[in-house]
């Protein structure tokens, strides 16, 4: 299993809280590393607490999304943060935007997020879209792949679509629930499991470990890998 990529998603504003996760997933059978979004980015300790952590793996997810100058010196921004391994940005900021954001992001991998797990095919209507939601992930892809991007953000339930797309590129899976029948506020989501055998190369699980006993939770997710 070490070489399945597990991201934790600390989404909290509380520094003790972040200290628990990370106390608490201490293990030698799972590759773990740590989501920072914006909420604890934000936060008034966020940036310094992530720049002091050490040995750990570490993305910085921050979905940027903005003309392609303003998110190239973004990027510049946290360059001194040397412990940055991977940063979200949103492939639909166009091909400009990706690009910039690439020539600048040196050593951090860059994740371009197709389609968030919260929408389904009728908010993307309401939104305007009107390609259906797996035509617009694999669109998205592509774009992100000719962008030259490290990986790509989709639900598990789309990462099947992109194992030929996104061919040596990372494929992140968010939406993942270790009980199915909890998705609260996520619409497309899988088991831990399943998204790695429809293809994630990594997933992203939050609520489903930091909630409750992180420690039990963790076994959980433990055995559900090894099913």
């Amino acid at each position: 299993m070490n070489n399945k990529k597990i991201f934790i998603a600390c989404d909290t504003r509380k520094i003790s809280k972040v200290n628990k996760i990370i106390n608490n997933t201490k293990t030698k059978k799972l590759r773990i590393a740590y989501k920072f979004g914006l909420e604890f980015w934000n936060s008034k300790k966020g940036r310094m607490y992530i720049s002091k952590l050490k040995k750990k793996n570490i993305f910085l997810d921050l979905k940027l999304l903005d003309i392609p100058n303003t998110c190239k010196s973004a990027v510049k921004s946290i360059k001194d943060l040397k412990n940055i391994n991977y940063l979200s940005v949103h492939i639909g900021g166009g091909l400009k935007m990706l690009k910039a954001i690439k020539s600048v992001s040196g050593k951090i991998k860059i994740l371009g997020v197709t389609t968030l797990t919260s929408l389904d095919n009728n908010d993307l209507k309401k939104i305007g879209y009107t390609k259906n939601l797996k035509k617009i992930v694999v669109q998205l892809a592509k774009l992100a792949k000719s962008a030259k991007l490290d990986g790509v953000i989709c639900s598990p339930q789309e990462a099947k679509l992109l194992k030929n797309v996104c061919k040596r590129m990372d494929i992140i899976t968010p939406g993942i629930r270790l009980e199915r029948n909890n998705i609260q506020d996520q619409k497309r989501v899988t088991s831990p499991k399943e998204a790695f055998n429809n293809g994630a190369t990594g997933i992203v699980i939050g609520r489903s470990i930091t909630q409750g006993n992180i420690k039990i939770n963790l076994k959980n997710l433990i055995n559900n890998l090894k099913k």
